[in-house]
């Protein structure tokens, strides 16, 4: 494990409070959204951020007077270079509570996509690529996991992240 990584997991927590503290001050609720893009082979993309642990759907906060659909695509542009040529199938709305009391997450299907190729690893992307569902990264996060098996294998869907 690098020095950089022991201290993103050190400060993680606290950082992750602030963020919220500051977040719950300035707006009364969150909003995020995230998509579980798949490719031609059910392969699904995921993003590892340098600053939050684990594996995870590409995706982010929704800003003030921006559409659910208007943010989806924003983070998979910033974050795969992942651009729509069809529309998203909304798979769910989830209570993210072990964020913040707050959070709320809808949750994309995205089949219908174009990208030039992988981004170059920056600043908030560590690493990304597509993944069989069967071969997971280890560290890929719990309520990533349950999104995946929802939406390949079926099974239903929770009120909540995790």
């Amino acid at each position: 494990m690098t020095a950089r990584r022991r201290l993103r997991e050190r400060l993680e927590p606290g950082l992750r409070q602030l963020f919220h503290l500051y977040w719950r001050i300035a707006r009364g609720m969150t909003l995020g959204v995230r998509g579980v893009v798949l490719d031609g082979g059910n392969r699904v993309f995921l993003v590892r951020h340098s600053y939050v642990a684990g594996w995870h759907l590409p995706g982010g906060g929704v800003e003030v007077g921006e559409t659910f659909l208007q943010a989806l695509r924003r983070e998979l542009a910033e974050e795969g270079r992942i651009e729509l040529t069809g529309e998203p199938v909304l798979h769910g709305l989830f209570f993210n509570g072990h964020v913040s009391r707050r959070d709320h997450v809808a949750v994309y299907v995205v089949r219908q996509f174009r990208q030039d190729r992988l981004p170059e690893p920056n600043r908030e992307i560590a690493a990304c690529g597509f993944y069989d569902a069967a071969a997971l990264p280890a560290d890929t996060t719990a309520g990533t996991r349950l999104r995946i098996a929802e939406v390949l294998e079926g099974a239903t869907p929770t009120t909540t992240w995790r």
